[in-house]
């Protein structure tokens, strides 16, 4: 029993030992770094492949360590040291941390096109103008008009449906959630599959057949994507090279 106790302390010694080493390597030549990469799972559909495909290109020889998961869970792992950047939206406690604005996704009420009867389709047909070669509705909707539909969101610990609680409030409404998930694409399905309507943003790669795609008028639902980091660890050279290289992306 004592030797297991102290075997917990010897493994974190011998942690900190390697992460030294990979430190003072990286000093040397930032090219040939790793970095502990974290990221929101919506990011992980779209823009996370293409940065990391981009930055490869520049520096093919730099490593990454991925690791994709809550709002809550990655603010641990940048304040804990596991994670060197996180591409996350802004965080509830962001204290000893940094966020940088990258940009901002437009949040829209997602509902099948032919169901709930005079529910959500028939809002989706009297609101709707069908757009050339897409499936997004020109029209808005206010969210309040879906008050009375069953609703399909994340888990509370996820910086989405933290955000959908607000609209929510600010609407004034207490929709029936029916499920609560862990992925923006399995709530998209369950749209698909007339199971209820969902607040989601509009992400190259989720399936998106037979959805309807209806803007917001009030309020204003949108979300900011931005660059996290711990202001306790400093970065590596090979992160702050991806660190320079995500803001210069998108200043562009």
């Amino acid at each position: 029993a004592s030797g297991q106790r102290f075997l917990i302390h010897a493994e974190r010694a011998l942690r900190e030992l390697e992460q030294g080493r990979q430190e003072i390597e990286s000093e040397k030549d930032p090219d040939h770094g790793v970095i502990n990469l974290s990221f929101m799972h919506s990011l992980g559909i779209h823009i996370l492949p293409q940065l990391l495909s981009e930055f490869k290109q520049l520096y093919p020889h730099i490593q990454f360590n991925l690791d994709q998961d809550n709002s809550s869970v990655l603010a641990q792992s940048l304040l804990a040291g596991r994670s060197d950047i996180c591409l996350c939206s802004i965080m509830v406690n962001m204290e000893k941390l940094a966020w940088l604005y990258l940009y901002t996704e437009e949040l829209f009420a997602v509902v099948p096109p032919d169901h709930f009867g005079e529910g959500a389709a028939a809002l989706a047909r009297r609101l709707g103008e069908r757009g050339k070669g897409d499936r997004l509705w020109r029209k808005s909707i206010d969210l309040k008009e879906l008050e009375e539909q069953p609703f399909i969101t994340l888990k509370p610990n996820y910086s989405l449906r933290i955000l959908t609680n607000q609209f929510f409030a600010i609407s004034g409404i207490r929709p029936s959630i029916i499920f609560e998930g862990d992925d923006i694409n399995t709530a998209a399905s369950l749209v698909s599959a007339h199971l209820g309507v969902s607040l989601l943003p509009r992400i190259t790669g989720i399936e998106t057949a037979g959805l309807v795609f209806l803007p917001v008028s009030f309020p204003v639902c949108k979300r900011e994507i931005g660059l996290a980091w711990s202001t306790a660890h400093p970065l590596s050279p090979a992160a702050l090279l991806f660190q320079q290289f995500v803001i210069n992306r998108f200043r562009k």
